[in-house]
């Protein structure tokens, strides 16, 4: 009885719908495997029908990066002979999810074969270098793997689409992955982000963080700040101040909203008011002010205004005392 195991690394079938057969068709292809390890027969069945699954619901971006070739089937090799692509856009993997994968491959085993080159005394790893570090962890000797032949420009695609599709690329990593097919391969940025099923302004902002100065980016990388802080921070051309300000975010850990705001005090600052006053008649209107305020016995200020004209504010605190003051005003006329 086949043992449904839950899936470990399915995104790659979307880049492969070749690899989508039919049980019965992999049974007369593939050669007999000396296995010694029960959880490689555990794991046909269930990479059969995830594969027929998953050609069903290819994107055509992803078949774009696939090369039309006779198809190989997937077969074991030692895992000594199973080597890292040097240009793989991902640079760093985290430690605890290795351990994580690996626990899980002890288990069951690898269920997604790892796509490779033949080059001649080694496979190169196209795409599947996660599950091949954990693989090692987990103290395998052979691993699963499918041989398929791609130019250098379908090689950096395919791995940036898997590791895209797992979101397992930091901001730069990705921004550096873009560039690459841009530098190298004269894509457009139309055509990057068709392939990756992305819009093109999400591919426009990636490729801007790499104006960051270099300590910018290596925070970025190091989680601390983020992409939006980030953009946020692309707004200043100067280097030094692009450090400064990212320094401040991480050590108040400011918001975006609020990263934004520093931004814009410091590109554009509050400009003091420049106001020209008289000083002579500056000191008439305050004595004035001093004049009432002695007859009346509140707060009174004289708001001047152009052409000479103005205003009169008096103050009062309580009915009684509004009162007084109309009562007072009201004299001056009985008076007369």
């Amino acid at each position: 009885m086949a043992v449904k195991k839950k899936g470990l690394g399915r995104g790659l079938d979307a880049l492969f719908p070749e690899k989508s057969v039919k049980p019965a068709e992999k049974k007369t292809e593939q050669k007999p495997v000396a296995t010694n390890e029960s959880l490689h027969q555990q794991e046909e069945g269930s990479l059969n029908a995830s594969a027929v699954k998953s050609a069903a619901e290819t994107k055509d971006t992803a078949q774009a990066a696939v090369v039309e070739e006779p198809k190989k089937s997937e077969m074991l090799v030692k895992i000594s002979k199973v080597e890292p692509n040097r240009t793989q856009p991902r640079k760093q993997f985290d430690e605890d999810a290795l351990l994580e994968l690996s626990e899980s491959i002890k288990q069951f085993g690898i269920l997604q074969p790892l796509l490779v080159s033949d080059k001649g005394d080694y496979y190169e790893i196209i795409a599947g270098e996660r599950r091949w570090r954990a693989a090692k962890l987990a103290g395998l000797k052979e691993v699963p793997v499918i041989i398929k032949e791609f130019n250098d420009q379908q090689v950096v695609e395919i791995s940036l689409i898997e590791n895209i599709q797992r979101e397992d690329l930091n901001p730069i990593e990705e921004a550096m992955a873009y560039k690459r097919l841009i530098d190298e391969f004269k894509l457009k940025q139309d055509n990057i982000a068709e392939r990756v099923s992305k819009s093109r302004t999400a591919v426009t902002n990636s490729l801007r963080l790499l104006k960051l100065d270099e300590r910018v980016q290596q925070m970025l990388i190091d989680e601390m700040i983020s992409a939006g802080h980030a953009r946020a921070i692309l707004a200043i051309t100067d280097k030094d101040k692009q450090t400064s300000v990212a320094m401040k975010v991480f050590d108040e850990k400011l918001s975006v909203r609020e990263t934004e705001k520093l931004v814009k005090e410091l590109l554009h600052p509050k400009k003091l008011k420049e106001v020209t006053k008289d000083t002579t008649q500056d000191i008439i209107y305050q004595h004035l002010e001093e004049r009432i305020k002695s007859i009346i016995g509140t707060k009174v200020a004289i708001n001047r205004k152009n052409d000479n004209k103005g205003k009169i504010e008096i103050e009062y605190y309580s009915d009684e005392e509004l009162e007084r003051m109309f009562d007072m005003i009201m004299s001056i006329g009985k008076e007369e």
